[in-house]
């Protein structure tokens, strides 16, 4: 794989073979951001989980305490009534089968978050496998299915992100920006990895994080020592 200049001279500061302390880990991103755009940082835990089973899912959804740094645009499926109040709480399109007419016949994905009242489900389910492929589709662990809309969406703006295994048992979430600086991002950090902690599956066996890993957009990669307490 080609590797760009700044990446091989950021890669020189980094030890590939040591488990770094979180704090040290996140002014290692920093320092190694070379980019001319302020790079997202995101954080790759693998777990000791077989997510093929239901009883070994790891899923859920936190407000990072710092926020991710990247404004979200939001989809609010809900009844007619309830359309100006979520678009006054800071939503970006809000209806109802219109909006599902416009995915379906528009390819349209003007969106990063979907939210939807529970009465709604049964016109969106009809979204799931274009929205299911994306991790779009709305549900109650995450708490984007919900009567209180007003409030998810005001969640979603304030940072809340949704943490979910891949198909390797990986966990890839944003936690914020390389402006935020070290601090903010251990804090971010931190939370994250306390709600993934908590939502360890009691069919877990074994180490439950194997893995570690925090890199900028553009930046090589950083080991940390997750099962250190934080």
């Amino acid at each position: 794989m080609f590797r760009g200049k700044n990446y091989k001279e950021s890669a020189k500061l980094i030890d590939r073979t040591v488990l770094y302390d979180a704090k040290d880990a996140f002014e290692l991103v920093c320092k190694t951001a070379k980019a001319k755009f302020d790079e997202t940082v995101e954080l790759h835990v693998k777990l000791g989980v077989d997510g093929r089973h239901a009883d070994q899912q790891v899923r859920g959804a936190i407000v990072l305490p710092n926020g991710t740094g990247k404004s979200v645009r939001i989809l609010v499926f809900c009844k007619e009534d309830k359309v100006d109040e979520v678009l006054a709480a800071g939503a970006d399109y809000a209806g109802g089968m219109e909006l599902v007419e416009k995915i379906q016949k528009e390819n349209w994905f003007e969106f990063d978050t979907v939210i939807a009242s529970p009465d709604m489900m049964g016109t969106v389910g009809r979204l799931g496998k274009v929205l299911g492929p994306k991790g779009l589709m709305p549900s109650p662990k995450a708490g984007t299915v919900t009567p209180n809309l007003v409030a998810a969406v005001q969640e979603a703006k304030a940072g809340k992100i949704e943490y979910r295994l891949d198909k390797t048992n990986i966990i890839h979430c944003p936690i914020g920006k390389v402006s935020f600086g070290a601090d903010k991002l251990y804090e971010n950090y931190a939370a994250l990895i306390a709600a993934i902690i908590k939502a360890k599956p009691t069919a877990a066996k074994g180490q439950y994080i194997r893995t570690c890993v925090t890199a900028s957009t553009m930046g090589p990669g950083v080991k940390i020592n997750a099962n250190k307490q934080i």
